[in-house]
């Protein structure tokens, strides 16, 4: 009987502790087609949005250049701005080969893109 309340227990905090650790995509993420290239937890097209988080952790600033040297052009911006412009203009060499597309590049999302940018900075407290 004792080793069966011990199981329960352990099944019981094991469920608890990865409820509490798992984070859902949001529906703003959904809505605009973010999962077709990125998860949260492991890479897909572009990287997961944890390795993001990680990433940035204690930035400040995100050099931003969408031209394809972007060492050369790249101008700083404060974080989430330069984030948001990441996002909303595309570019690439941050991750890899594969480009960020351009999501907003209108700028009438821009309210969106930016809590998109916050929930992905806020993945790894």
């Amino acid at each position: 009987m004792k080793s069966v309340i011990v199981s329960m227990t352990v099944a019981a905090g094991l469920m608890v502790a990865g409820s509490a650790m798992a984070t859902e995509m949001p529906a703003l993420a959904k809505k605009n087609g973010c999962t077709a290239c990125h998860a949260i937890d492991h890479k897909v097209v572009g990287p997961a949005w944890m390795d993001v988080s990680k990433k940035y952790k204690g930035a400040k600033t995100y050099k931003y250049s969408n031209t394809g040297s972007a060492a050369a052009n790249a101008k700083e911006y404060p974080l989430v701005e330069g984030l948001m412009m990441k996002v909303s203009k595309g570019g690439h060499g941050n991750w890899g080969s594969a480009a960020m597309i351009p999501n907003d590049p209108a700028g009438k999302k821009q309210g969106e893109i930016k809590e998109l940018v916050e929930f992905v900075l806020g993945l790894d407290k």
